[in-house]
């Protein structure tokens, strides 16, 4: 891998995502820096302050993981949105370094007694057991936790994301542009996805990912007034968040298959995904895709520009921001309850697939941090800036505005399953049920 890839490595990777949503299951503009609902097209717009809020006095205090800032991650997400928060409502930011796991305590238990937050926010799954511990102690003090899931203490909110949504837009991106490839002559018949450990939440993410695969076909059609051959469908667990050399191993061999685009639901080891896509396309000649690959959990584009076609983001600063604003409201008197789960799909703006002016923010982080040079960072935007263009416009606008058709119309159905089935098999993702799904959207 490059210098570049590398220091992507200490990402906080997509099995902090699964575990922290497996113990949840019990066993057109979006800006970064702007959270919001979600429209038909993707747009995310700023939550407005209230003006008690405005005039509100206190902190939001952020405990980051070990990963920290400038990981152009979950930590950096985070950061956007209490930033934001901080600016909207008044408050001041107080931001903590996790040097190590055993920061976790003591960093949580510090803030607490010196009781000037209005709300601590815990980033990231391996803080779950110190948040149990820690809200026990300071029953009235305001918690939050990013993937971790913490039901019954009535001072913590849980933030978790509907990532099966965020799958179907990556799924119908993918479909659609493997088919114009075909009908370019090029020789390609499947799409794949490759996946880290074999746990049920991960199955969240293959059933939307197929659906999506299979509903933008049939966008396809509809457009072109084509009929289409389907397109197989690939899928690897390489039981690893962490092996990049499995993630390369896994999507050499669906390349091998005919696979355009492969999804990233691996963590770390998809980086050996982007590898294996970049050298397949080198090999035959292009300086980007075809193949291309979909990045996870942030904007992941700017990694290998012109070889990732875009990312399923999952909008941690939407998450901090909205629970930001539920601690003010609580304070305020105007909901009784604070405690409880936050999940945020399309709707809430929780996730999404990149656009460009998500990568001018990674971008712009990933300068900030030293990680790219300024000439570095404007030669990947009109990299990525270019490749997107290659691909038609319309496949683009279908694929944010499925985001609308899976918010208001749960009865759209392919191949006779309805989108409220894959809704509703996400809150309790299990081996029969995506066995069922694979089975009904012919998978493998």
């Amino acid at each position: 891998m490059d210098q570049k890839t590398l220091l992507l490595a200490g990402i906080v990777v997509i099995v902090i995502v699964a575990i922290g949503a497996f113990m949840a299951m019990g066993g057109g503009k979006t800006a970064t820096t702007a959270p919001g609902a979600a429209t038909g097209k993707g747009a995310a717009s700023s939550a407005p302050a209230t003006k008690t809020a405005a005039k509100a006095k206190g902190a939001i205090c952020v405990v980051y993981d070990i990963g920290g800032r400038g990981d152009l991650s979950f930590n950096d997400m985070a950061y956007l949105g209490a930033k934001k928060a901080s600016k909207d409502f008044g408050l001041k930011l107080i931001e903590v370094q996790s040097r190590s796991e055993q920061d976790y305590l003591p960093n949580l238990r510090t803030l607490a007694r010196q009781k000037k937050c209005t709300v601590i926010i815990a980033v990231g799954f391996l803080m779950t057991d110190a948040v149990k511990k820690v809200a026990p102690e300071f029953p009235n003090q305001l918690f939050a936790i990013v993937d971790g899931y913490i039901p019954d203490k009535p001072n913590v909110l849980s933030i978790l994301f509907k990532e099966h949504e965020g799958s179907a837009l990556a799924g119908a991106l993918a479909a659609m542009t493997a088919h114009y490839l075909i009908d370019k002559g090029m020789d390609y018949k499947a799409v794949g996805v490759v996946l880290g450990m074999e746990i049920p939440p991960l199955y969240k993410f293959e059933a939307g990912y197929y659906w999506g695969i299979r509903y933008g076909e049939k966008l396809y059609e509809q457009h072109t007034g084509k009929k289409v051959k389907p397109l197989k469908i690939l899928y690897t667990y390489t039981g690893s968040f962490n092996d990049p050399a499995k993630g390369k191993q896994a999507t050499e061999a669906q390349l091998a298959q005919g696979a355009a685009v492969v999804y990233n639901v691996a963590g770390a080891t998809g980086l050996g995904i982007f590898d294996a896509v970049e050298e397949f396309a080198k090999r035959e000649g292009r300086t980007m895709g075809p193949p291309f690959a979909i990045g996870v959990d942030s904007d992941q584009d700017w990694i290998k520009p012109g070889f990732i076609l875009a990312s399923m983001m999952k909008r941690v600063d939407v998450g901090v921001y909205k629970a930001v604003q539920r601690a003010l409201e609580y304070k305020e008197g105007k909901i009784s309850k604070y405690g409880g789960i936050l999940l945020l799909g399309l709707k809430e703006g929780g996730v999404g697939l990149s656009r460009l002016e998500d990568l001018e923010t990674f971008i712009k982080l990933a300068e900030e941090s030293g990680k790219l040079k300024p000439e570095e960072a404007k030669k990947i935007y009109n990299i990525v800036k270019d490749m997107r263009e290659k691909i038609p416009k319309w496949i683009w606008d279908e694929t944010y505005n499925l985001a609308k058709t899976l918010i208001e119309k749960p009865d759209t159905s392919v191949y006779g399953v309805k989108w409220g089935q894959i809704e509703e098999f996400a809150k309790n993702p299990n081996p029969d049920g995506i066995k069922k799904i694979r089975s009904e959207l012919k998978v493998g």
